[in-house]
């Protein structure tokens, strides 16, 4: 590949991790998984159903940003300016502090507990809020909940790999948007691998 086609692609990659991190990316299979619960607090919805800048958590290999909805506290700030926001170390250890105007400081990385993100985008552990206790974000019962954050993985491979070479409108492949599924669609696809990916992601 020469030089200038290289570019190209440098640029395209830069023109959607611009054009992603304001969406939210929670949720990839549309299932509800977007919801955590505290047990002083009740549920915690990390894609609430409201159009407005920021509104729901957009996870990054460095952090996480936006609003989540608590019904019975609120608005909660993922990336407040103080003390950081709620950070990813690029494996998933999530720490720092998210902000909630009727609830305080929510701890992600507390003495006991902590909150981790698994190899397929499930939330697990707990956060601790001094004014409202534990924050739990997967459980199997009584009630099954939990968060997801979408990661390309071999479903997405197999998806993509059906459409490889195809042309015209449609394609899930088609990242680029140009009607084909070619190299410049694999370059995208590659960015994304073992990371995460941005809102409304076609292969899923």
């Amino acid at each position: 590949m020469n030089r200038k086609k290289m570019l190209q692609l440098l640029g395209i990659l830069g023109v959607l991790i611009i054009s992603s991190a304001s969406a939210e990316n929670i949720d990839p299979s549309e299932d509800s998984s977007q919801y955590a619960y505290g047990e002083n607090i009740g549920w915690i919805n990390f894609e609430p159903n409201v159009a407005a800048p920021n509104v729901g958590a957009t996870v990054s290999r460095e952090k996480m940003t936006g609003f989540i909805w608590a019904e019975n506290i609120g608005w909660i700030n993922l990336s407040p300016a103080s003390y950081g926001g709620v950070t990813n170390n690029h494996n998933g250890q999530l720490s720092g502090y998210a902000w909630a105007e009727n609830a305080g400081w929510i701890n992600f990385a507390p003495n006991y507990g902590g909150v981790t993100i698994d190899a397929n985008g499930n939330f697990n552990g707990w956060a601790w809020g001094e004014n409202i206790g534990w924050i739990h974000f997967r459980s199997s019962s009584p009630v099954a909940y939990k968060v997801q954050v979408c990661r390309p993985g071999w479903e997405d491979l197999a998806n993509f790999v059906n459409d490889w070479l195809k042309t015209g409108p449609g394609w899930p492949a088609d990242l680029y948007s140009d009607k084909n599924v070619d190299f410049k669609d694999f370059c995208i696809f590659a960015f994304y691998w073992l990371d995460y990916c941005p809102d409304n992601w076609p292969l899923k």
